[in-house]
């Protein structure tokens, strides 16, 4: 499993100027008043920016891509005709890209050929975590081509695991997943294209693939070993053919697991080094 990163991509939010606007006043001799003006100042310009610096990250929109086109060759992927992702494998999902919330041309073609246009649309990207994820067959054989864009829950599950299934296996029928041998149901009737999640307590889990029938009992499919960590927010997204022997490419089913958020590691404090400041504080003060 890769852990999904972020990196500032494009454009930046174009910074405002702060321009504090405060009433000159006349102070005494001692100019202890022009002090506190400015004292008041600095305090008013540094409140602003922060305020500008909070409304810029909430404002900034990530988008990452995955490539689950069983049949399509490596890819390159450009964001309003500038390349930002190149010799992209079947299966591979990249990490973030962070983008102002826009519209923009999403064009995707064969490595290193720009000619060979895959895809080539206009897509929406708001203030949120959004997968651009390429599906279907080129050949259409059982699935046309094309890019869907799945919002990605990225908020922290707490004491739980969440995990988001995706169903990007053409030639699958839409799939049920279960775990304890059937007694425990996680998803149902999720068709191809579609995704859905729930949060599950960390644990060790055998996911049991099956195609979806009224009562949740088809025959095992796939099985997958996942041990969701808590805090944690994984993407399992179903590729590959059922039958690759008489698919457009050989490449048989499988689920393949991305760790789209995890906790931050907290910063471990050294004791000495507290102790240590803690002894240069006193000796100040005295």
């Amino acid at each position: 499993m890769t852990t999904q990163k972020r990196r500032r991509f494009l454009k930046t939010v174009g910074g405002v100027a702060v321009v504090g606007t405060i009433a000159g006043c006349v102070g005494d001799d001692d100019g202890e008043d022009d002090d506190t003006e400015t004292d008041e100042m600095d305090t008013d310009e540094e409140t602003e920016e922060e305020i500008e610096e909070e409304e810029e990250e909430e404002e900034m929109g990530d988008l990452r891509v995955a490539h689950l086109s069983p049949d399509a060759p490596n890819v390159d992927v450009y964001v309003d005709d500038d390349p930002v992702l190149e010799d992209v494998p079947f299966r591979d999902v990249s990490e973030y890209l962070e983008l102002e919330p826009d519209d923009y041309t999403i064009m995707v073609t064969a490595a290193g050929d720009e000619d060979e246009v895959v895809f080539d649309e206009t897509v929406s990207v708001g203030d949120g975590d959004y997968t651009a994820a390429a599906l279907g067959e080129l050949a259409e054989e059982n699935q046309p081509f094309a890019v869907e864009i799945f919002e990605d829950d990225l908020s922290d599950p707490g004491e739980d695991a969440r995990i988001r299934a995706v169903h990007a296996s053409p030639d699958a029928p839409a799939v049920d997943v279960t775990t304890d041998d059937g007694e425990t149901v996680l998803f149902e009737d999720v068709a191809f294209g579609e995704d859905d999640a729930l949060e599950v307590e960390p644990d060790d889990y055998t996911l049991e693939i099956r195609p979806a029938t009224d009562d949740v009992d088809g025959e095992v499919v796939a099985e997958v070993e996942v041990s969701p960590e808590e805090g944690t927010v994984y993407s399992a997204f179903a590729v590959g053919y059922l039958e690759p022997e008489a698919a457009p490419a050989d490449e048989p089913f499988d689920v393949e697991i991305v760790v789209d958020s995890e906790p931050e590691e907290e910063e471990e404090v050294d004791d000495e080094e507290v102790d240590d400041e803690e002894t240069e504080e006193a000796e100040t003060e005295s």
